[in-house]
Parts: C-alpha cells; structure tokens; sequence
C-alpha cells in the first residue's frame, strides 16, 4: 500500500514539473550526457516533491483515515487502513524527508552543475566522482559548523571532545535548524508577497468613482471647452 501510494504521488510530480519545467538549451541538444545528467536530476527532484507532498497529506490522511474507521467499525474493504499502516507512513515520510534535504536535492544541484575535475576524462562518471567530492565536503562543513554550534550552547565538556552522538542528537539537530530556516524564510518573505500581490492587483483592478464629484467634472469640461473655443 505505501508502495502504491508513493508511485501514484511520484506519477503527479512528474507531470507536475514536466509541465512546468524551463526548456533549457541543454535539455534540447543531442549530446548524451547531459541528456543523461538532466533524466537524473529530474528523478531525485520528482522523488523530492512526492516525499514532500506526501509529509503535507499525511495528516490529512491520518484524520480520514481515521474517520472511516470509526464510521464503519466491522468494514471488510477499510481494513487496510489501519494504525501500523499510518504508523509506517510517518517513520518513511520522516526518513524520506532527512534522506531528501540531506542528500538527495544538493546532490542533483551539484550534479547538474558539475562537469568534472580538471584533466580528468568528460563523461557521467567524472560528474559523479566530482559531485560525490563536492557533497562530501559540504557534509563535513555543515556537520562541522552543527557540532562547534553544539559545543558552544552545551556545557557537558565530554560532548565538545566526540561526535559519538551524531545520529541520535546531531542529525535531527540539523534536520530541526533547516526547518527553523525555513519558517523565517517564509515570514521574511510573506509581507513582501503579500505587498506586491496587493500592488499588481490595485494596478489591474479599475477604482470605484463612487466618491467623485460630477459637478466639479462638468466645471473643468466646460472650462476646457471654453478654453479651446477661444483659441479656435
């Protein structure tokens, strides 16, 4: 069932971004290696938005789901929606999601915009060697910076000296400051969205002439008419 659910969400997000996708020069030469490099990128970005669009119905889901549970208690076609079921879902939408902001969305960019080492051969495997190099080390900066941010705000002393806790409290530390990043993204960026939306629509939309005066119109018409008989 989880296997379905994702392949029907991996399907919309492809046509999704297929539709909404720039044709860019790249995308429209014969060479096959870059052909090849974009089919990758556009995979892990599909699998990106799926695992995405599956964190956002996930709730949403839990709550029909669990709605029609109680609506037909002794249902033979609703038992597959069951607690392991939403259970299961959550604990592969979690890992899906850290494996994403983690791994897989840098990896495509790099991989995208990479072309290999210099005076190493042109080909998929030389983009792969140097993406792989890129990522790693940006692992170790982001990982590095997370730990002595750590080490900073902790005051147990042992912690500073070892990185043996780095999956249980390391990683979900980093998982939660990319969230918190995002979250002051969005309210930076809300107001200015909001203030243009607002702009645009008061340029596009004609103002209501309820409160002009039509007397003082007809004075200045009469005023301009008057005008242009005297210099006729």
């Amino acid at each position: 069932i989880c296997t379905l659910l994702f392949a029907s969400l991996y399907v919309l997000c492809h046509f999704v971004i297929t539709h909404f996708k720039k044709h860019t020069d790249f995308a429209g030469a014969q060479d096959d290696e870059d052909a090849a490099v974009n089919r990758i990128a556009l995979g892990l970005c599909t699998f990106a938005l799926a695992v995405s669009l599956g964190a956002a119905l996930l709730l949403p889901f839990s709550i029909a789901s669990n709605e029609v549970l109680l609506s037909f208690p002794h249902g033979y076609y609703v038992r597959w929606l069951s607690g392991s079921l939403v259970h299961g879902l959550w604990n592969l939408v979690f890992l899906f999601s850290n494996l994403s902001l983690i791994f897989l969305m840098p990896f495509a960019y790099f991989f995208t915009e990479s072309e290999g080492f210099a005076g190493s051969k042109k080909g998929i495997a030389a983009r792969l060697y140097e993406t792989s190099v890129v990522l790693l080390l940006l692992a170790l900066l982001v990982l590095g910076m997370v730990w002595v941010a750590s080490a900073i705000v902790d005051e147990d002393a042992a912690s500073r000296e070892s990185l043996y806790a780095l999956w249980q409290c390391y990683l979900p530390c980093l998982h939660s400051c990319v969230s918190l990043l995002g979250v002051l993204l969005l309210l930076l960026c809300t107001p200015f969205g909001l203030s243009t939306m607002f702009t645009v629509t008061g340029k596009l939309l004609l103002k209501p002439r309820l409160l002009e005066d039509l007397e003082e119109q007809l004075s200045c018409t009469r005023l301009e008419e008057a005008s242009v008989s005297r210099r006729i």
